[in-house]
């Protein structure tokens, strides 16, 4: 199938290749001047290769219709202005795992069809991507959390240097194997010995940013008020009971139990709570991270003794190496979590 073009219309032809930065139009303005030329479709969709069905189908779109764009949603938006603000809204309210559930969405709500290629694009074109959503406490209140950084902020100029901060917190490693993703050759799989193992640690923590090194650990068979307060007498061992302590902790009933708050004034520990459901106001959270990756991830722990001879060596000699290393990652640079976005404020009409 051979095609004649006036020399206007090769020059326009022209024009609109080198202008164009849609490749998928290019390639069919290729095929149509080609065809001009005189080429057979065997050797356009050899030079271009393509089939030579795509070649015969782009020059009957152009003798046609004198079609040179795509309709796979690519080149061309198929919803209007009005219509993808809309979408947008109510992909960033709710999130879909596919991308066929938003094109069955689209042509629900606007009447509008879509490939998955297509709505792929759109989707990129309009800045979004397939990853995990971030959880955020569903209690969590923005105010309080403005408030405590504040009084942080305050706390930190009249205690200066004489009076430690630590932020203190429980974490419970397990001996069970905890997988973490990391590089990986493609197509390949990386097996990792597994054990459902339910023995754990109970370790309480109390972090001072200025001197990570100096971090105070124990190991508890149980947390509970009691061990709190044996707990005050290890922060003790580091910190002289002459010098006042600060503690930065949350409110965990047994922290708010008077046993721990009259022991904390014998210590000469004055409490200071986080807001309700604020771990991201606790940086002693990241230090259980890197623990993590020190010690835990991707490890298989064939007895009880060698997890907690990992864990404890974790604390007792890769810490004080990496701890120079760490401020860059556990600071009080403090998340400020934000609510979710409240889908009932999605209007149900095209109204946007």
């Amino acid at each position: 199938m051979n095609i004649r073009l006036s020399p206007e219309q090769i020059a326009a032809l022209e024009a609109q290749h080198r202008h164009s930065r849609d490749r998928r139009v290019c390639d069919r303005i290729r095929c149509v001047l080609l065809s001009a030329q005189g080429w057979s479709t065997a050797m356009i969709a050899q030079s271009q290769l393509i089939h030579e069905t795509t070649v015969l189908r782009h020059i009957a779109d152009y003798i046609d219709e004198g079609k040179l764009n795509s309709e796979n949603g690519g080149s061309q938006g198929h919803l209007s202005s009005a219509q993808s603000a809309e979408l947008i809204c109510l992909l960033t309210a709710e999130v879909h795992e596919s991308t066929a559930s938003i094109v069955a969405l689209v042509r629900e709500r606007f009447g509008v069809s879509y490939s998955i290629p297509g709505m792929n694009k759109w989707l990129h074109r309009n800045g979004f991507s397939w990853k995990k959503p971030t959880g955020v406490p569903h209690k969590f209140s923005e105010e309080k959390q403005q408030q405590f950084i504040t009084e942080y902020e305050a706390l930190k100029l009249t205690a200066g240097d004489n009076e430690p901060i630590l932020f203190m917190d429980a974490v419970h490693p397990t001996q069970s194997t905890k997988l973490s993703g990391g590089w990986i050759r493609r197509g390949e799989r990386k097996p990792v010995k597994t054990t459902g193992s339910r023995t754990r640690m109970n370790i309480i923590g109390a972090l001072c940013l200025n001197d990570i090194a100096r971090t105070v650990t124990g190991d508890y068979a149980q947390i509970n008020a009691r061990t709190i307060c044996e707990f005050f007498i290890a922060i003790r061992k580091t910190y002289p009971v002459r010098q006042k302590v600060h503690l930065i902790l949350d409110g965990a009933p047994y922290h708010r139990a008077l046993l721990v708050q009259d022991w904390a004034v014998v210590m000469n520990i004055e409490l200071h709570y986080l807001p309700p459901y604020s771990p991201n106001l606790n940086p002693i959270e990241r230090l259980w991270k890197v623990m993590n990756e020190q010690a835990r991830n991707n490890r298989y722990f064939a007895t009880a003794k060698a997890f907690r001879q990992a864990i404890n060596g974790f604390f007792s000699d890769t810490l004080p190496e990496i701890a120079g290393k760490m401020s860059c990652r556990i600071n009080d640079n403090f998340q400020k979590l934000k609510p979710p976005f409240r889908t009932d404020s999605i209007s149900s009409g095209n109204d946007l």
